[in-house]
């Protein structure tokens, strides 16, 4: 009896090692298989290969995170979201991953969670263009004291000099406006809602003198002239 379970445990054993050698040589053919199907574009088999991976790596596989950003580059918002909730189980204070939830979000019109998200994010980040997007997302909840507060904080921040605004002038065109001069247009806007027409227009002036060929911001003033 003693070698009968001798014999077990050993073929155990060595079931084991065969188990986790055939799962390591797995992972490294859907690896490969991932980079094969990145570099032809193909989107549907590098998921289908993380979703594998994820499998067999367990709960903390940081293919979740490459699988949130394949579904936000993909515009599939709603499992963007999902899988940007697993990962952040795991790391709360993954900026990428709490931005690309926001921007998720904000697509599925879920407003008010798409700003706690941003909230939160700017908080960890103080990136004025996460501030920028929180104060927008106030403003259209009509949160004017609390988008006038986030505003000002906004404008005492570096900026990076990296990013631009897309703004609709009309049905048919936009407008690239460097966030530099987004920010005191918003600001403007803001100042509108608080009923403060005197500080609206020298916001308004601040951003045509940032940008002089900003459209919605030359309107505004205009309009409060």
């Amino acid at each position: 009896m003693k070698k009968l379970y001798n014999f077990i445990f050993v073929s155990l054993i060595g079931f084991s090692v065969l188990a986790q050698s055939g799962n390591a040589e797995t992972i490294k053919i859907e690896k490969e298989i991932i980079s094969n199907a990145k570099a032809m574009g193909d989107a549907s088999v590098a998921t289908y290969s993380m979703y594998k991976l994820i499998a067999l790596e367990g709960a903390n596989s940081t293919y979740k995170d490459s699988l949130a950003f394949i579904y936000f580059s993909s515009r599939k918002y709603g499992s963007c979201f999902l899988m940007a909730n697993e990962v952040l189980k795991r790391d709360p204070k993954n900026e990428p991953i709490l931005e690309i939830k926001a921007i998720s979000l904000e697509s599925l019109g879920a407003i008010d969670k798409s700003l706690e998200t941003y909230a939160e994010l700017f908080e960890l980040s103080e990136n004025n263009y996460h501030g920028y997007t929180t104060a927008k997302l106030q403003l259209a909840m009509k949160q004017y004291p609390e988008a006038y507060t986030t505003i000002k904080k906004v404008e005492g921040l570096n900026d990076s000099g990296n990013y631009k605004v897309t703004f609709n002038i009309n049905q048919n065109h936009t407008q690239q406006v460097e966030l530099l001069a987004a920010i005191p247009y918003l600001k403007g806007l803001i100042e509108q809602g608080l009923e403060k027409p005197t500080d609206a227009k020298l916001s308004y002036n601040k951003a045509l003198k940032i940008q002089p060929d900003f459209v919605l911001a030359k309107e505004k003033l205009d309009l409060l002239n």
